[in-house]
C-alpha cells in the first residue's frame, strides 16, 4: 500500500504544480492582455485527466487494502485535494477566455485584480505546502485571505451596479474576480481536507 500513496503523493504533487501555472497563465493573459487560452487549455485538461488518475487510484487503494484510521481519510481526501486542483485549472481556462471574449482591455482599471490575483496566488501556495506538509495551522490563514477576496468581489459588484457609463471594463473585471474568487474557495477546501487528514475532523465554515 506505501507504493500505492506515494505515487498518489507525487501524482498529486504534479497537479498542484500544473494548476498553479495555470492560473499564472490566466492571470498573466488578462493583465498584460494576451490570447493564451490554447496554452491554459491544455493545462486544464492535462489536470482534467491526473484527477481521474488520482481518484481511480485511490479507490483502488481503499478496495484493495481496506485502511482505517489516517490512512483512509488521507485517500478520502486525496480525492478531494485531486478535485480542487482541477477545478483551478478549469476556472484559469475561464480566465483566459475573456481577453478572446472581449478584446482589449488596456484602458480598464485593473489594480483590483492585480491585489485579487497576486493573494489568490499566495492561497494557491499555501494550499499546496499545506497539503505537502500537513500543515493544519495555514487552513485558517486561507480562511482569512477568502475573506479578503469575497469582499472585493462584492465590493466590485456594488460598485458597477451603481456606476453609469459603459459597462465593458466592470463586465470583464467583474468575471475575473468572480473565477478568483472560486479559486479562492477551492484552495480553502483544500486547507479543510488537511485539518480532516490530521485531526480526522471537519470544522463548520465560517
Amino acid at each position: 500500500m506505501d507504493i500505492g500513496l506515494d505515487r498518489l503523493v507525487n501524482m498529486l504533487n504534479d497537479m498542484a504544480q500544473l494548476s498553479m501555472k495555470a492560473v499564472e497563465l490566466a492571470v498573466q493573459s488578462f493583465m498584460e492582455g494576451q490570447n493564451l487560452q490554447d496554452e491554459v487549455f491544455q493545462l486544464s485538461e492535462k489536470l482534467r485527466w491526473l484527477q481521474d488518475e488520482a481518484s481511480d487510484l485511490a479507490v483502488e487503494l481503499i478496495a484493495r487494502y481496506q485502511p482505517v484510521a489516517r490512512d483512509l481519510r488521507f485517500l478520502r481526501s486525496a480525492m478531494e485535494v485531486a478535485y480542487g486542483f482541477s477545478r483551478f485549472g478549469r476556472y484559469a481556462y475561464d480566465i483566459a477566455q475573456i481577453i478572446p471574449t472581449f478584446g482589449e482591455l488596456k484602458d480598464c482599471e485593473k489594480r483590483v485584480v492585480s491585489e485579487v490575483s497576486d493573494v489568490v496566488k499566495e492561497m494557491i501556495q499555501l494550499s499546496i505546502k499545506s497539503f505537502t506538509e500537513r500543515r493544519v495551522d495555514l487552513a485558517s490563514s486561507l480562511e482569512r485571505m477568502d475573506s479578503f477576496i469575497d469582499r472585493a468581489y462584492r465590493d466590485h459588484v456594488d460598485q458597477s451596479i451603481n456606476r453609469s457609463g459603459v459597462k465593458r471594463c466592470d463586465m470583464a473585471i467583474m468575471l475575473m474576480l468572480r473565477y478568483l474568487e472560486r479559486i479562492a474557495d477551492h484552495a480553502t477546501y483544500i486547507g479543510d481536507s488537511v485539518e480532516y487528514i490530521v485531526e480526522g475532523v471537519r470544522r463548520p465554515r465560517k
